[in-house]
């Protein structure tokens, strides 16, 4: 059964990291179709049809990007120096949205549930933000000595870029575990749908 997906775009254009170079930011909401008319029927629905992160493992939701960079190198006397790099970041939210009216009570849980997982999901996409801030401030004015095709200095910025790439993943994954283990923020959230009649 195919899911028709729905794109809104909720913020495009230009913002400015604070003291750093321009940097486009584009952030969107794609949601997938989930059936059922009660917090319990929809949060099996969740089960079936959420985002897969792994191996037939499935999540209510999730958070993606890409990110593009326009860079500017100076090679003066042999040596590579970055001079400016400008991102173009794309963050994708991927969100649960019931296929057909909900009876009023229901509707009023999953408002609950729903705002609370979106707000979830921002935090990630904060987190990958904060990223391409760091990303940025380290890399601008890096210089390798010696390397006027900027062969070795590519090297070391992959190496940076790797670093923080695998300092947010776990970042994100520390987040998830305390917002999903016993008592947590989107353990209260599922326990407020399902339990409800």
């Amino acid at each position: 059964m195919s899911i028709k997906s729905i794109f809104y775009t909720l913020l495009a254009g230009s913002t400015l990291w604070a003291g750093h170079a321009q940097a486009e930011v584009i952030e969107k909401i794609e949601t997938y179709a989930i059936s059922g008319t009660s917090g319990p029927a929809l949060y099996a629905a969740i089960g079936e049809k959420g985002p897969l992160i792994g191996k037939n493992i499935r999540t209510i939701a999730h958070t993606n990007f890409t990110l593009l960079w326009s860079r500017k190198y100076k090679t003066d006397d042999g040596n590579c120096t970055l001079v400016s790099a400008k991102p173009k970041l794309t963050i994708t939210y991927t969100l649960p949205k019931p296929a057909q009216k909900l009876p009023l009570q229901t509707a009023a849980l999953w408002s609950t549930f729903y705002d609370g997982i979106e707000k979830h999901e921002h935090i990630h996409g904060d987190y990958i933000k904060e990223m391409v801030q760091k990303i940025e401030t380290a890399t601008v004015g890096m210089s390798v000595a010696k390397d006027p095709k900027c062969v070795k200095f590519k090297t070391e910025l992959n190496k940076v870029l790797s670093e923080l790439f695998q300092e947010q993943r776990q970042r994100g994954r520390d987040f998830d575990r305390l917002e999903m283990s016993q008592g947590g923020n989107v353990h209260q959230l599922i326990l407020g749908l399902v339990n409800s009649r």
